[in-house]
């Protein structure tokens, strides 16, 4: 890792080399400070380095929206037909949800040395590090799914995960450069990318395991081929175009020293600890998505059990994951004008009301449906609000380490969420497992009114 002075001058050699450039400022997220430069002062106050940095921030987030799309879509490509595959390959239909479980496990394991790669080398070794680590992933799936293996199937969507992981990192290098008043939005610009890959993904899997027939490679594998080579493309778009590196340039433009600090896991903890609002930001994030995915998982089930056929349970997940990606924008637009916190108070009265709809539905679908959207619609403040009070609050030295304990109690939570879902739902229903996850909301809620209050 460079030492600071070597960041700032790097950063001011960059404006020089960068088509976009980097104004010569000590402070990415406020107002410029004046800095001395080899050739004396420099006036970092002057419109025309607002506008280079406004310009480097346009860009930055161009990046990460291409490859969010290739990122979203190479996850959705390859999960679809997850399911299917490994009860293919184990002969066991109560083992195929281990496919998507292993996925999750894999995303959550890889979070602490992910973050740290990006901790001490910036966010574009680690996104990049992280996408191949999908494609390979995604070609150790193909390979057990010929030989028929499903320990090697189970560990191919394991490094899989490192995709799923790229894609919720990619929200925080948005906000590296984000100014504080428009960090939600440009959180949000970045989430909203899913979009287009999570409904496009599903859609061409189909497709996707034709092309592979006659190669020798079973037709529920092909989506996982197709996953491998947008991986790999999306490691070139970031590889490639996402220069300078966001959080270096950030580190670089702050003032003092701004090296990171320690070992990940425990820089991110220690950071966390430090801030009660931090500390709101990872349970909040948390709790949304483990209450969201273990809602979600087992709503198709619920759903058949009272007679809704596949086109049905499509349309049902669709609406859910428009409200989750779709309506992004709008609550990055109120994080940054209402504050973070009354945004995940809202995350919090979504996730409670469609815990209600859902779980008191029966047999209407239509109640389910509406319930599912605002599952989606819930999540999405959770984490657009979470995300931006994190990144608000830990000092620039922890932020990747905190983003990175953040993703992992995300993931695991969402780990254990999905598999306990499935335990209440055979011992007790599906209106039982909705009341379990409104009763999960109540930590969220109670440390967001005493953050407010306080």
């Amino acid at each position: 890792m460079a030492q600071v002075p070597e960041l700032r001058q790097t950063a001011r050699v960059s404006i020089r080399s960068e088509p976009t450039g980097i104004p010569d400022a000590r402070e990415a997220d406020g107002p410029s400070t004046p800095a001395r430069g080899p050739a004396g002062p420099a006036p970092t106050g002057t419109p025309a380095a607002g506008d280079e940095l406004s310009a480097l921030r346009r860009r930055v987030t161009a990046v990460l929206v291409v490859s969010q799309i290739l990122g979203g879509l190479g996850v959705a490509i390859g999960i679809a037909l997850a399911a299917v595959l490994a009860e293919r390959v184990s002969g066991s239909a109560g083992l195929s949800g281990l496919a998507p479980t292993a996925m999750v496990t894999g995303t959550a394991l890889l979070s602490v040395p992910l973050a740290s790669v990006m901790n001490t080398r910036g966010r574009r070794p680690g996104l990049v590090l992280a996408y191949l680590i999908g494609a390979l992933g995604a070609a150790l799936v193909v390979f057990g799914a010929v030989v028929e293996s499903f320990p090697l199937l189970l560990a191919g969507m394991a490094a899989f995960g490192a995709g799923s992981l790229a894609t919720l990192q990619a929200r925080f290098a948005a906000a590296d450069l984000a100014v504080p008043e428009r960090r939600g939005r440009t959180i949000s610009l970045v989430v909203w990318a899913t979009t287009i890959g999570a409904v496009l993904g599903p859609n061409i899997a189909a497709p996707a395991g034709r092309t592979v027939s006659g190669l020798g490679v079973p037709t529920e594998a092909g989506p996982f081929v197709w996953a491998a080579g947008v991986f790999l493309v999306s490691a070139a778009v970031v590889q490639s175009l996402l220069r300078p590196d966001p959080l270096i340039t950030a580190r670089a433009l702050a003032p003092g020293d701004h090296r990171p600090e320690g070992r990940s896991l425990r820089a991110g903890a220690r950071a966390v600890r430090a801030s009660p609002m931090a500390r709101l930001a990872v349970v909040t994030l948390a709790v949304s998505h483990a209450a969201m995915v273990a809602i979600m998982s087992m709503t198709p089930l619920a759903l058949s059990h009272h007679g809704a056929g596949i086109e049905l349970i499509g349309l049902v997940i669709s609406g859910h994951i428009a409200g989750m990606y779709a309506f992004s924008p709008l609550m990055g637009w109120l994080a940054d004008r209402i504050g973070r916190l009354a945004v995940i108070g809202l995350a919090a009265g979504l996730l409670s009301v469609s815990a209600l709809l859902a779980g008191t539905a029966g047999p209407s679908h239509a109640q389910v449906a509406a319930g599912l959207f605002l599952l989606g619609l819930g999540w999405s403040a959770g984490v657009v609000a979470g995300s931006a009070l994190l990144t608000d609050s830990v000092p620039p030295p922890a932020r990747a380490a905190a983003q990175g304990l953040s993703d992992l109690a995300m993931n695991t939570a969402a780990g254990v969420g999905g598999v306990l879902a499935g335990l209440i739902v055979a011992q007790a229903g599906y209106g039982w497992l909705n009341l379990a996850g409104a009763l999960l909301l109540l930590p969220m809620a109670a440390l967001t009114v005493r953050r407010a209050v306080g």
